[in-house]
């Protein structure tokens, strides 16, 4: 592809425009370490001039009837599909992803507007009669009003749609803060759903190189009314606090630290193909990414060896190349951390059974690494890695394996293997996490609740819950 047809300004009331300052973002390709592109640099001004575009489009948004926006929202279903292989590319350029997964992730962020145009028609009120008989009371979910979204890198259209299709469904508009690893897919999306027939002002995206005065200015807006966030449990400490202060409504996914549970009656191939999904997809940069592996006794050697030769046996590479299955990190900071993580575990006694170091080439690679002999408190189970790496953990007592997975303050995704579907559902009860994969090594869908528990995030996202969390809740005392 070409980058002629993708913008590289901000987009604010329908108007594509360059920042209040000269400043632009460097978009670095991670295949190569070279500047790709560069996109305007808003500032707090600019934020600031979204939320007015966002207040003035969503007074008519929310007034429009709910089949219309339904029908919009089909729209920026349709056309998402129709540039997959476009998107792929862009995905695949800026984030460093394989083509395959890039693709994978388009499809799913394009779900969501299908998914949402149905739920946009099914926003449920209810009328009771109060206990005294003396009136009724009529509850509706009217949209919170402007949405700030602040999204990662790691799935540049996903991260965005997951939020942006509930909330326009719901009657609301939004101003998103891209990361600025991965701006051009967000300004793309953006100018795609705009001639899909989203109205001006509704979608306005500002990407920034100064992301605290920018978040000061969006939340401090008289017409900010909420704020959506998907990255790191520390960031969203600080966002939480900030949003304090007006006391918005929030919805957090934040970071996780997955166990990966394969018990001794197990089908140990199955187990090892599902770890390979939910370790090394979108080369293993998410959040719910398996992150400890606790491998009990009796298959503990055979898991081990198995996934050590499934891992060997990917093609590390530029994301466009055909077979490439994990490609780079996203810059050189995050290959410096989880080798740092690895050389500690081996420092504590473990061992790597297959990888275990960077790739010394341009770009940004890391080796597929398994460690075995992992200590069950070593420092690496203690992190979200967020890179190809597998610590297996030997266990041979389930309630202690279970304590030591629920030893943590991320609660986001867990995984369990065993052919016993009373034990794998009396142990997924037992685990503290928001999502499980049961016999499965993907859990996402855009038809059900995306969250966490503890320190993993706030509220959920898809599903049917995920619509009201855009929708305020207001109650009518009626007499007639």
């Amino acid at each position: 592809m070409t980058f002629e047809v993708v913008r590289t300004d901000l987009l604010i009331g329908g108007q594509w425009r360059a920042g209040s300052d000269s400043r632009r973002i460097a978009v670095l390709d991670p295949a190569t370490g070279s500047e790709m592109a560069s996109v305007a640099a808003g500032t707090p001004t600019d934020a600031a001039a979204a939320c007015d575009a966002a207040a003035v489009a969503q007074a008519s948004w929310a007034a429009t009837a709910p089949r219309v926006r339904s029908e919009v929202l089909r729209s920026c279903w349709q056309i998402m599909v129709d540039h997959t292989e476009e998107l792929a590319e862009l995905i695949t350029r800026e984030h460093g992803k394989p083509l395959g997964d890039a693709a994978g992730e388009v499809a799913y962020a394009a779900e969501f507007f299908r998914w949402n145009a149905e739920e946009a028609v099914r926003i449920h009120g209810s009328l009771s009669v109060a206990p005294l008989g003396n009136n009724r009371i009529l509850v509706h979910h009217p949209p919170v009003g402007v949405v700030v979204m602040v999204t990662p890198w790691n799935f540049p259209a996903a991260m965005i749609t997951r939020k942006l299709a509930p909330a326009l469904a719901a009657g609301n508009a939004v101003v998103i803060k891209p990361p600025k690893e991965t701006p051009l897919t967000a300004l793309r999306v953006a100018d795609l759903l705009q001639q899909a027939g989203v109205p001006n002002g509704l979608i306005n995206v500002v990407p920034t190189l100064d992301s605290g005065s920018w978040f000061d200015a969006a939340v401090d807006h008289k017409a900010t009314r909420m704020v959506s966030f998907t990255g790191s449990t520390e960031i969203g400490r600080v966002l939480l606090r900030r949003c304090a202060d007006r006391v918005l409504k929030v919805v957090m996914e934040l970071g996780g630290n997955a166990p990966f549970i394969v018990f001794d009656d197990a089908d140990v191939d199955a187990a090892v193909e599902g770890a390979m999904v939910a370790k090394m997809r979108h080369s293993a940069e998410t959040c719910t990414a398996a992150n400890r592996f606790y491998a009990e006794a009796g298959v503990a050697g055979e898991f081990t060896s198995k996934l050590a030769a499934a891992m060997s046996g990917i093609k590390v590479g530029n994301g466009l190349e055909s077979g490439v299955t994990c490609g780079p990190m996203i810059n050189a900071a995050a290959i410096d951390t989880i080798d740092s993580l690895v050389q500690a575990a081996v420092g504590e006694g473990a061992s790597a059974v297959v990888g275990g170091s960077k790739l010394d080439t341009p770009g940004f690679f890391y080796r597929p690494t398994v460690l075995a002999d992992v200590d069950p408190g070593a420092d690496i189970t203690r992190h979200e890695i967020f890179g190809p790496v597998a610590p297996v953990i030997t266990f041979t007592d389930t309630a202690t394996m279970i304590d030591q997975a629920n030893d943590t303050e991320m609660g986001l995704t867990a995984y369990v293997y065993t052919r016993d579907l009373a034990k794998g559902l009396s142990v997924s009860e037992r685990i503290q996490a928001g999502m499980i994969g049961l016999n499965r090594g993907a859990v996402s869908d855009p038809a059900a609740p995306f969250g966490g528990m503890k320190q993993s995030g706030l509220g959920r996202e898809g599903a049917s819950e995920g619509i009201y969390e855009f929708c305020e809740t207001q109650y009518i005392a009626a007499s007639w």
